[in-house]
């Protein structure tokens, strides 16, 4: 009986998620309410509300969907004691890239984060969660980074933090162009091109080095 109750929340869930995922993909995160995705879903808003405290953590669950068969390749760049860190990154973003342009699911959710979520008044927990994953992956990419530098795999000056900074909105930018666009390239095919392209970056630009990095916050050098 237990398990059952367990398989019925698990089915309750998936199928608040998926109403949620067309609402905001045919109405924008701001103009759906909880009532729509209630009905879409065939449940009550009581239902919603037992398993999501609002639509700011249902958007966080569509997020976890995507980012959770990556998770392996994302941890192993990040642990010391990874041999390859800088080919587990590469790995990783060209399986991003190859998802985004063949997995319809993915491409919604994408497309729903970059080009359908309004950042209102309403929806300042929202924007307040975004703020924190953002901030979270810029910490995560750094590691990476330090853990490649270590190994030998990018220059021993590399700017770490200002090269995860460059690295994020690199990846960001060709998602949101890609997805507005989608006939400019054939992504499926130009992905590993693309990330190569990122990783030349990295090992190649001066701007990305100690020696070039920002004035402090007082002003000097």
């Amino acid at each position: 009986m237990v398990r059952r109750t367990k398989e019925e929340a698990q089915q309750t869930r998936c199928q608040i998620l998926e109403a949620a995922e067309k609402a905001f993909y045919e109405r924008g995160i701001a103009r759906t309410t909880l009532a729509d995705i209630a009905a879409l879903a065939g449940v009550t808003r009581g239902a919603i509300y037992w398993h999501y405290s609002n639509k700011a953590d249902l958007v966080q669950a569509m997020l976890d969907s995507l980012t959770e068969p990556l998770d392996e390749l994302a941890r192993a760049s990040e642990s010391e004691h990874e041999l390859d860190p800088l080919g587990c990154v590469k790995q990783l973003l060209i399986k991003l890239f190859r998802r985004l342009a063949l997995d319809p699911k993915t491409r919604r959710i994408n497309e729903i984060l970059f080009h359908k979520c309004e950042f209102t008044d309403e929806m300042c927990d929202l924007r307040r969660q975004r703020q924190e994953v953002s901030a979270e992956c810029n910490e995560r990419l750094e590691v990476s980074l330090r853990n490649a530098v270590n190994r030998g795999q990018l220059p021993a000056d590399l700017d770490t933090r200002h090269a995860a900074l460059s690295m994020h909105a690199f990846i960001d930018g060709h998602i949101g162009q890609w997805l507005l666009l989608p006939e400019s390239q054939p992504l499926e095919y130009n992905a590993e091109r693309i990330v190569n392209s990122l990783i030349d970056m990295l090992r190649m630009s001066p701007a990305l080095r100690q020696s070039a990095a920002w004035p402090t916050d007082s002003g000097t050098a």
